[in-house]
């Protein structure tokens, strides 16, 4: 059994008289209860000024404004609750213990260090009383629910609808994995988030709002990004893992883990108005490479940030992802296993594709060989971020850019590779705008003895471009260093960005 130390720490504020008119001088105190209290308290936050000089006085005054926090702490007879320790600079202490100038006090709280998973009480059959109420669900439906645990890969836009829907069906640890922060840009579709979370990172945004829905939950934050070194260590922790990631590369790294640790995987991936659901390495079933054995070469890999997505679209997806997460936990229905469901939100349909485990899978079968952290073409430019198959001299910085764009004798040529829908939001001053996939057919209308600045998003379409430029007798082509977003962070940060 453990015994975490939950701290009620006390320090000098200013001296007043006792409410009773004696001249015993009352010290205010800074009161701070530990997180797990003040959410079943409702607390208004984990830090308040008191006045006491007792620690029963001390505690009174916070109870005293807050009912709910003395049915924690007291029976209904005021004696106080056994599971609770008071401690004062190192020593037991009672509730008529005078609190020393500069003293500390303690509770500590009695735990098992885990969730009690054996019975559901009294508020719990009370908030998921429409699951007991299921048939195959019941009371030892909902204790599944509560004793399972499901990591969610990735927070945005998959991970939100997820993460909220199965907090709020009582799943009673759930792990979140991201390392990005929440950005503006996000909240048009990641409704976890919100105005008030911006720049903190999403693992933690989600964790506040999840606690909010549901505080009697687990919630587990690891603000890393998901590699070869850690995948297994991450999901073999977990009974259900849940797919919210945005590139090929994270996507077979998550299968292979899956397969490997026979843990069944939930599946979705959404492009602009098209979205794609499934479960794979379920009971014998087959995985994502079964599927998919390869990713798609970068020219047909188009990226999220530039392709764009419908805000309500991961929404469709992500509900049916929880769904399925919640079948496998309860063991009911048919689950996705096997089956491809495809949702094409403009035409307001869905349809099906049935598939079987390949018996030369990589990941899967009889005889696979270690597949985990085997490269993979990203699909977004965020997964191969730091990737540069170009030589350093042919990047140039920002500012550097900005600095030749400001001479007034020649201006440069600004070559935008991006699709014509990504300019509606952001482009740098008389840009000469192809698209990467018409680059070759107009490459005669460009003069290879001039410099090219080639423009993207994040830099990988730029460096094709160039690519291409080379082989097509261009010697003197620049890519612009981390693109448009890398533009707006270093030189103008008023500029919109998605």
């Amino acid at each position: 059994m453990e015994w975490p130390l939950f701290c009620l720490r006390s320090r000098d504020s200013h001296q007043r008289k006792r409410l009773d008119g004696t001249n015993q001088e009352l010290t205010m105190k800074t009161v701070i209860f530990p997180e797990v209290l003040a959410r079943a308290a409702r607390l208004p936050a984990s830090r308040m000024e008191v006045d006491g000089g007792t620690l029963r006085e001390v505690i009174e005054h916070v109870c005293a404004r807050h009912s709910l926090l003395r049915a924690h702490l007291f029976y209904e007879n005021g004696a106080f609750k056994e599971h609770f320790l008071l401690t004062c600079s190192g020593e037991l202490a009672d509730l008529e213990h005078v609190l020393p100038s500069g003293g500390e006090t303690e509770i500590m709280l009695a735990t098992s260090g885990g969730l009690d998973t054996d019975h559901l009480s009294n508020d719990e059959i009370r908030r998921y009383v429409r699951h007991i109420t299921l048939p195959g669900v019941g009371r030892a439906g909902q204790l599944r629910l509560k004793k399972a645990k499901v990591l969610i890969i990735g927070t945005g836009g998959l991970g939100s609808p997820v993460c909220l829907y199965l907090a709020a069906a009582g799943v009673g640890t759930l792990g979140l994995i991201d390392f990005d922060v929440v950005e503006r840009s996000n909240l048009q579709r990641q409704v976890v988030h919100g105005n008030s979370t911006l720049g903190m990172l999403k693992v933690e945004s989600a964790k506040q709002r999840l606690h909010d829905l549901n505080a009697d939950i687990q919630i587990d934050t690891y603000a890393v990004a998901l590699d070869a070194d850690n995948a297994r260590h991450l999901i073999g922790q977990y009974d259900v893992i849940v797919d919210g990631t945005d590139n090929f590369a994270s996507r077979y790294l998550v299968n292979d883990a899956c397969a490997q640790l026979g843990k069944p995987l939930v599946y979705g991936a959404i492009y602009r108005f098209e979205g794609q659901m499934s479960v794979f390495n379920h009971r014998g079933g087959p995985c994502y490479r079964c599927l998919f054995p390869n990713s798609p070469p970068p020219e047909l890999a188009p990226n999220c940030s530039a392709g764009g997505v419908i805000g309500v679209l991961p929404g469709v997806v992500g509900l049916i992802q929880a769904t399925e997460a919640i079948k496998l936990i309860l063991d009911l229905g048919e689950s996705l296993a096997g089956r491809l469901l495809r949702f094409d939100a403009l035409s307001m349909r869905f349809n099906e594709v049935r598939f079987a485990r390949r018996p030369d899978c990589r990941s899967c079968s009889p005889n696979c060989h270690d597949t985990l952290g085997e490269p993979a073409e990203s699909l977004c430019s965020s997964a191969n971020a730091g990737r540069q198959r170009l030589a350093s001299n042919f990047f140039i910085e920002p500012q550097a850019l900005k600095a030749i764009m400001a001479r007034a004798d020649s201006p440069p040529i600004l070559l935008d590779v991006r699709d014509a829908n990504e300019l509606e939001v952001c482009r740098l001053p008389g840009v000469l705008h192809i698209p990467l996939h018409e680059l070759n057919e107009r490459i005669a209308l460009l003069d290879s003895r001039q410099t090219h600045y080639l423009i993207c998003y994040g830099g990988q379409r730029a460096e094709r471009a160039a690519t291409i430029l080379r082989e097509a007798g261009f010697p003197d082509v620049k890519v612009l260093e981390g693109g448009m977003k890398r533009w707006v962070r270093d030189v103008e940060p008023d500029m919109p960005i998605y």
